[in-house]
């Protein structure tokens, strides 16, 4: 049996240089837009806080609200995607998300600005959680936290596109065509989205079994690499009854607490410091992305590398907890500030990436889209309250350190949650061979 390893290894090898050329870079792109119609909106605050007459506490409350909407809808999306399959749901998500996001140009006050991001969350609803599932069916489990490290990377790539490329359409189209600057950058940053789900559609494929770019033997020989490595597979009922599910749902609650606070007030935050600019605001808000972007990629293979996860999450969400709690101390400090923003965000963004191994690693088949987007569902109310608490904060108290402060807190909960977890050290006996 052993003779025939390194002619096995060398064909996974190449069999996976071939799916990461093929399906990685679509779903990279696809992600970066993703994100980045998620945080403009961070940018957009710069010019239409006065627009609208818009307080920090309703600012908060509607980036938040995004999260409300894919909540409500984000299940029922995941459990129907082994039927409809993933080429017409990512489709389907991709063209009404963009619609969606370039009609925030129209938003003229604040219940409307509540409506349009309502309806942003219920169309991408499910993307995110449907994307770790596809990618479940095609990586086994030495492979899996690359992969996802792969595509949400997307996310930081996005916050460093996207800061410089949102300050430049917003000062350098404001007045053109009697619209806002704010209002071109979300015309411009979401039709490209309607573009891609077109694309999807016609490239993208739902299974191995039905990519024709696949020959028989390599069908069959990534059946064995996934199917030998997926074992039992759950029902989506005992999906619901495992307490592990929501232990994951918990630490990824506390997760998407401190990500989405941070990236949805990350130019607020740097202003505040006193970067009055916009455009040196965009090239500052995109450094911590740059760390986060590193340190997903060099997590991911480490991770994999040793067969661990537990730590490789937890470790990096209590570091970035401290670093955090400590920004109130860096108050009128740019450089320090932005110091401990970009530690934080790197360090948050690490344990994102290897979170999202564990939960594939524990559910098994078409139950995993389901369980995958339950966790996601209870995780991503963390994203309203993250950006919420931060908002309501500043109108309180005038500053945002109190609500960096419970930022810092629930990624310490990450950490312990995940620490304290047994069950979830995802540890191997022996790691394989892998290259992604």
């Amino acid at each position: 049996m052993s003779a025939f390893a390194p002619a096995r290894r060398g064909a996974l090898n190449a069999l996976y240089r071939k799916l990461n050329g093929r399906l990685l870079p679509l779903l990279f792109i696809c992600y970066v837009f993703a994100y980045l119609d998620r945080i403009n909106v961070g940018f957009a605050k710069l010019q239409m806080q006065s627009d609208l007459g818009l307080s920090d506490a309703a600012y908060g409350a509607g980036a938040g609200i995004f999260f409300l909407g894919y909540v409500l809808f984000e299940l029922p999306s995941n459990l129907m995607l082994p039927r409809v399959g993933a080429r017409k749901t990512f489709s389907r998500i991709l063209v009404l998300w963009g619609i969606t996001s370039a009609c925030m140009l129209f938003v003229r006050d604040v219940p409307t600005f509540y409506l349009m991001r309502f309806l942003l969350g219920v169309f991408e609803a499910g993307f995110a959680p449907g994307m770790i599932y596809y990618l479940s069916c095609w990586y086994g489990p030495t492979r899996m936290a690359r992969a996802i490290a792969i595509v949400f990377i997307a996310g930081p790539i996005g916050g460093i596109v996207g800061g410089p490329l949102s300050a430049w359409l917003m000062t350098t189209l404001s007045g053109i065509g009697g619209m806002a600057g704010w209002q071109w950058m979300f015309l411009i940053e979401g039709l490209p989205c309607v573009l891609l789900g077109i694309l999807t559609f016609f490239v993208l494929s739902n299974r191995p079994s039905d990519a024709h770019w696949l020959s028989a033997e390599e069908k069959t020989l990534l059946e064995a690499e996934v199917g030998t490595s997926a074992g039992q597979t759950h029902s989506f009922r005992a999906v619901l009854r495992d307490p592990k599910t929501y232990v994951l749902a918990s630490a990824y609650f506390c997760i998407i607490f401190s990500i989405y606070a941070m990236s949805f007030w990350l130019p607020a935050i740097l202003r505040a410091q006193g970067v009055e600019d916009t455009l040196r605001l965009g090239w500052y808000c995109a450094i911590p992305y740059v760390g986060a972007a590193i340190g997903m990629y060099l997590i991911g293979r480490r991770s994999d590398r040793i067969g661990e996860r537990r730590y490789h999450c937890a470790v990096p969400a209590g570091i970035g907890a401290v670093l955090l709690l400590a920004f109130p101390l860096a108050e009128g400090h740019l450089m320090v500030s932005l110091g401990l923003l970009t530690g934080a965000t790197t360090t948050i963004f690490m344990a994102y990436t290897v979170f999202w191994a564990m939960p594939s690693e524990h559910i098994k088949g078409e139950a995993a889209a389901g369980g995958i987007a339950f966790i996601n569902t209870i995780g991503l109310c963390g994203g309203f309250w993250g950006p919420a608490v931060i908002g309501w904060a500043k109108t309180a108290t005038g500053s945002m350190n109190l609500g960096i402060v419970a930022v810092g807190c629930a990624s310490l909960c990450a950490a312990m949650v995940i620490t304290r977890s047994r069950s979830l050290s995802g540890e191997r006996s022996a790691p394989q061979y892998s290259a992604v």
